[in-house]
Formats: structure tokens, C-alpha cells, sequence
């Protein structure tokens, strides 16, 4: 059984608890969280104990961490954690500042420890299922991708203004799902966006609504579509072309009913957002870094595709204010 130290008991925090104690290999061992309020509520719920982060790093009977704090401790989190020996699973992303990210990466790399970047998309099971036809060439060469990324609602300004903005926050799950489809890093990236949705987040600095088109080694392009706002569910939908075939993977719905009559269908709206969405995705992730942890995998989604994925997030942003293609 391994003991895992899980920092940070919001919500993201939470639902880690629950797959990390209803895994056979896995025990949550201790929540370490500044807001003890929230972290012995957890604790007790699944009879672990509280801890500093001191006290866990240093424990000898913790074998890894699972770092869902706030995005500005993680690359701190993640540095001690490897100096301790610990095996790593850091939610995305490493740092908002790419220096930062390469710092804490050569830390890591020092320590020859495991690092795992939770890129929980990637364990969807409709999205992978596109990736391993791909692989298997049901298609032939891919040519097109296309990605749809639609939030239900926009976050509140004040998150908008500590979360680095769209591209770094939102869109960053795009740009690592163009990568792991395609299986090849991009050459170039051209971004737009506008604030369409709420003002405020305009007034923060940001946009709500972008546009983003990368082109790859191969010749293939991959187009993002994204929005803080969709008044029919978290849209997340992506589109496959190749030179042999289509592959989709649509969303998925509240429920697979739909009623048909003399004015046409009515079926449910997507899912409401990513904790329900994401649900199969977040409980595969884990399972691999279960085998990661056994020694028998390395991480599929490792320090260096934390670190791709906000270079062409910033390389977006990039683009967005210059209004130019961006060569990478």
C-alpha cells in the first residue's frame, strides 16, 4: 500500500481523496492545507491525519505527494518533494512563469524522481480513444484537428486576475490535447480573442473568447475554438480529419435519452462541467500513477509536457498582442 500526501483540500483536492482511497494500492495518508478547516474536514472523512508541509515532506512513511494546491505553490512543492525522494503528481500547471518551470524541472531531473503533470484529459476515454486509432492508422496521416472548448459560465474576475489568463489557465488543456493527438510538437501558433462575455474580465486584462490555430512539423493544423461561456453545458468536443477518414468525439450528455416527435428531437444538454465530465478521466489518471509509483510505468505526461504546454501558451499570448504568427 502506498501513502500518498495529498496538499491542498479544495476542490480539485477533493476529488483526488476519493480516487486516491478507492484505489487498492493507494492511502490517503495525510492532507496537509494552510485552511485547516477544510483540510480535517477531509482527513477525518477518510481517516487520514493532517500535517505541515514540512512534517510530510520529511516523513519516511509517505512514498508520494499529490500536489492540488494553489498554482503559485506547486513548482516550491514539487522541488521539495523531489529533494525528499518523493514520487510526484503535480495538477497543471508547474508554475505560471516558464524560467520558474525550467528551474523546477532541472530540480527534478537532479533528483532522478518521478513526475507526473495532471493533464487529466488526456485519460478521457473518448479522446484517447482518437488518439490510439489515430495511431493504429484508421485514418492515415492526420491533416486537421479541430478542438471545441466551451466553459458553462466564466470564472469571477478576481480569479482571472491571479490565474494567468485564458491561454495559461483554460486554454493550456487544448494546447496539451493538440500535442498528445497530433504526437508531434507544433512550429508555429497564431492566437485571437476578444472579451465577449463579461466585461469585467475585460477589465482584468483578459478575453473570454479566442481563437487559436497552430500548424505542425507534419504540415497538419490544429485549430482551438474557446469560450468562457456556453448556454448549453461544457461543450468539449474534438474532430479528427485524415487522409483515409473522420474521427469525432462529441460531448457527453446528462443522460443518452432523447425524445423524438412531430417537432423534431429533444435530448439532454452536456454535462455540466469538468468534476462530472472528467469523472472516468480523473480515476485513469490515477490509475497510471499508481503504475508509476509500482515501478512498472513512467509518466505518460511528464515535466516536459507541463513545460510545452505553457510555452505555447505563452507564445499565444504572444501572438494575441502583436497580432502576428509566432514561429516556435
Amino acid at each position: 500500500m502506498y501513502n500518498i500526501a495529498l496538499f491542498g483540500a479544495g476542490r480539485i483536492g477533493q476529488v483526488h481523496a476519493v480516487n486516491i482511497a478507492e484505489h487498492k494500492e493507494t492511502s490517503l495518508y495525510s492532507v496537509i492545507d494552510p485552511y485547516l478547516d477544510g483540510a480535517n474536514a477531509l482527513a477525518e472523512k477518510y481517516g487520514a491525519k493532517v500535517q505541515s508541509t514540512e512534517e510530510a515532506i520529511a516523513d519516511p512513511n509517505v512514498h508520494g505527494v499529490l500536489i492540488a494546491s494553489a498554482t503559485d505553490t506547486h513548482a516550491n512543492l514539487i522541488e521539495l518533494a523531489a529533494k525528499a525522494g518523493k514520487t510526484i503528481f503535480c495538477e497543471k500547471p508547474v508554475h505560471l512563469d516558464i524560467a520558474r518551470v525550467r528551474d523546477c524541472l532541472a530540480t527534478v531531473k537532479a533528483n532522478n524522481v518521478p513526475l507526473f503533470v495532471g493533464f487529466n484529459r488526456r485519460y478521457d476515454p473518448q479522446f484517447r480513444k482518437v488518439r490510439e486509432m489515430l495511431s493504429a492508422g484508421s485514418i492515415g496521416k492526420a491533416e486537421s484537428l479541430l478542438i471545441t472548448s466551451r466553459d458553462p459560465s466564466p470564472p469571477p474576475a478576481e480569479y482571472v486576475k491571479v490565474s494567468g489568463g485564458m491561454f495559461r489557465d483554460m486554454t493550456i488543456h487544448d494546447f496539451d490535447m493538440a500535442r498528445f493527438i497530433m504526437g508531434e510538437d507544433p512550429v508555429s501558433i497564431y492566437a485571437k480573442g476578444s472579451n465577449m462575455v463579461d466585461p469585467e474580465i475585460g477589465k482584468a486584462g483578459d478575453i473570454d473568447t479566442a481563437f487559436v490555430v497552430m500548424k505542425f512539423p507534419s504540415g497538419a493544423m490544429a485549430t482551438i475554438s474557446n469560450s468562457r461561456r456556453s448556454g448549453y453545458g461544457y461543450d468539449q468536443r474534438i474532430e479528427l480529419h485524415g487522409e483515409k477518414g473522420l474521427l469525432t468525439a462529441n460531448n457527453i450528455k446528462e443522460d443518452a435519452v432523447e425524445q423524438w416527435g412531430e417537432n423534431g428531437c429533444v435530448a439532454a444538454k452536456p454535462e455540466h462541467f469538468f468534476l462530472q465530465r472528467y469523472d472516468a478521466a480523473y480515476k485513469a489518471e490515477w490509475n497510471h500513477f499508481v503504475d508509476v509509483l509500482a515501478g512498472r510505468a513512467k509518466p505518460e505526461c511528464s515535466g516536459y509536457d507541463g513545460e510545452q504546454a505553457l510555452l505555447l501558451a505563452d507564445s499565444a499570448i504572444e501572438s494575441l498582442k502583436s497580432g502576428l504568427e509566432v514561429k516556435l
